[in-house]
């Protein structure tokens, strides 16, 4: 098996397919960037990619993984100076996952088998030494819209359920409501509703798949016109924050749906938020989170793969995955 072959020490980065990824958008570019700007060489895999080899006298995780060089990106008044190519890549070759210290786990969602999959393969890693970022078993353990009702005090009145009637009483008594499949990501298949709505009942069964499957429903936050804060925590302490506003006739925020985002402080109520969840983030190794407040209140907590580093760094003018690779090799 051939070894890594550099003075550098190796960081690796478990993503989507590397010429897929978006690298003005995209917050695992930026800190492979970041990485390598720290002097760590940056190699690449996806899921798919990850193995275990079972001879004695212990199971060998490994890894079909590829070098990476980085070209670096320049922001623009309008957007990013982006280079072509802007990557390029070694042969792969089968590694033992132990000869990387640190691990990111970066694969978008969703959270199926393959991605369960790979949480348990990279946890035979961490048991050898590896730093697994975020830690593979509260990647498992964490759903992105249920861990955040631990605080539920800090969020807008919400209901998680699959009985349409116990939901359609919540839509009656909150008025305006909106309706989040569990497993959704960047405001995928999130509806607004309210309790008075022709046909709720025929919606609550079709999004509960006839009432087999929970999903959130929360009151309905006006000031969401006014924008969707997220805020991007390392090791428990926040970094930075991009505000995302709705398009035009959109009540969703999220980037990937058009939302515009802007340079954004955090509030005195924000930063309360974050350090009231910061003892569990850190306690359950999840270093790297993105949380989602609407005036005042918290959303939702990411945790697989959180994103607006970029907008954080071109708006703000917050070098956020430099400090981030900072924190993380200090």
């Amino acid at each position: 098996m051939t070894p890594i072959d550099t003075g550098r020490e190796p960081q690796l980065f478990v993503v989507d397919p590397i010429a897929r990824l978006r690298p003005t958008k995209d917050s695992s570019v930026a800190l492979m960037q970041a990485a390598q700007r720290a002097g760590q060489q940056v190699w690449v895999c996806t899921p798919a990619q990850l193995a275990v080899h079972g001879r004695d006298p212990a199971h060998e995780p490994l890894v079909l993984a590829q070098p990476v060089r980085l070209a670096e990106i320049s922001p623009t008044a309008t957007g990013w100076d982006l280079p072509d190519p802007w990557f390029e890549a070694g042969d792969p070759r089968w590694l033992p996952l132990a000869q990387f210290p640190r691990v990111w786990m970066r694969k978008d969602p969703p959270v199926d088998e393959a991605y369960l999959y790979a949480t348990h393969l990279l946890e035979l890693a961490e048991r050898l030494g590896v730093r697994v970022l975020n830690r593979p078993a509260s990647l498992r353990a964490w759903n992105e819209k249920l861990g955040a009702l631990r605080w539920s005090r800090l969020m807008a009145p919400s209901l998680v359920s699959s009985d349409a009637q116990q939901l359609e009483a919540f839509a009656v008594d909150h008025g305006d409501v909106v309706l989040k499949p569990l497993g959704g990501r960047a405001g995928q298949g999130v509806v607004r509703s309210h309790g008075g709505a022709p046909g709720l009942k025929a919606l609550l069964e079709l999004v509960t798949n006839q009432q087999q499957l929970p999903v959130m429903v929360q009151a309905f936050l006006p000031a969401v016109t006014a924008g969707d804060k997220r805020i991007l925590l390392v090791d428990g302490e926040p970094l930075g924050a991009v505000n995302r506003k709705p398009a035009a006739g959109e009540f969703r925020s999220n980037l990937a749906v058009g939302g515009e985002p802007e340079a954004s402080e955090l509030t005195d109520q924000e930063r309360r938020i974050c350090a009231e969840l910061a003892p569990a983030l850190q306690a359950e190794g999840l270093f790297f989170v993105g949380i989602d407040v609407i005036d005042g209140r918290l959303s939702e907590i990411n945790v697989t793969s959180p994103t607006g580093v970029r907008e954080v760094e071109r708006l703000g003018g917050i070098p956020l995955a430099d400090l981030t690779m900072e924190r993380l090799l200090a």
